[in-house]
């Protein structure tokens, strides 16, 4: 299980005017900013300059790291720990689980099950029940003992949220990357996602083009 919330993408009018410095070509920009708009209208000068510097390459498409993309992400903690590879130009906000492990009862719904069948499902059952009894006597005795338990037991397909910020140039990274991964939440979901981003095309690698 993942989800994508709060999708929010900026920085397109810096990112025209810069990719048009090297040639001092700000006359030939036709995209037009509508004030409190957030999607500029991408003109066609523009739209087949960026396709331009995208296919020759990073060092000249330096402009997609200027369009800065934000998003809540919840997602199990086994597909954060692969998200945690992309280190340069993300930041990422987390939910503590350290701070609020012991907040409220553990239930089905924190956790990525879809995967799991019956027989196992009962193990799930199992582990919800000791995590749950542990954060009971946890908060009647603030034992330490027994928040290292909740923490040590807790299984890698308990979901976690986060603020992400990344850019349309780390976005095709992980695209390229992940397109073809083992994991449904990569190869299915965040590919999705990615693809349903404003001018996809520059992330995707200008393969879907939709004008």
């Amino acid at each position: 299980m993942i989800k994508f919330e709060n999708t929010s993408i900026c920085g397109w009018d810096a990112a025209i005017r810069g990719m048009r410095n090297p040639l001092n070509s700000w006359d030939k920009s036709d995209s037009v900013f509508v004030p409190k708009q957030k999607l500029p209208l991408i003109g066609d000068n523009d739209y087949n300059l960026m396709k331009q510097l995208v296919k020759a390459g990073s060092d000249h498409s330096k402009f997609m790291r200027m369009i800065t993309v934000t998003v809540d992400i919840t997602a199990p903690l086994y597909w954060w720990k692969e998200f945690d590879t992309y280190k340069v130009g993300t930041v990422k906000n987390s939910c503590s689980t350290m701070h609020t492990i012991h907040k409220k009862p553990f239930t089905l719904d924190d956790f990525s099950t879809e995967h799991i069948d019956g027989d196992s499902m009962w193990c799930m059952n199992m582990i919800i029940k000791a995590l749950n009894d542990a954060r009971i006597f946890y908060l009647a005795s603030k034992d330490k003992n027994l928040w290292y338990t909740m923490i040590q037991l807790l299984p890698t397909s308990y979901n976690q949220r986060a603020t992400v910020q990344l850019n349309y140039a780390v976005l095709r990274n992980m695209y390229g990357s992940r397109q073809h991964h083992k994991l449904d939440e990569w190869s299915q979901c965040f590919t999705k996602w990615v693809d349903s981003l404003p001018y996809s095309e520059l992330i995707t690698g200008c393969n879907n083009e939709a004008r």
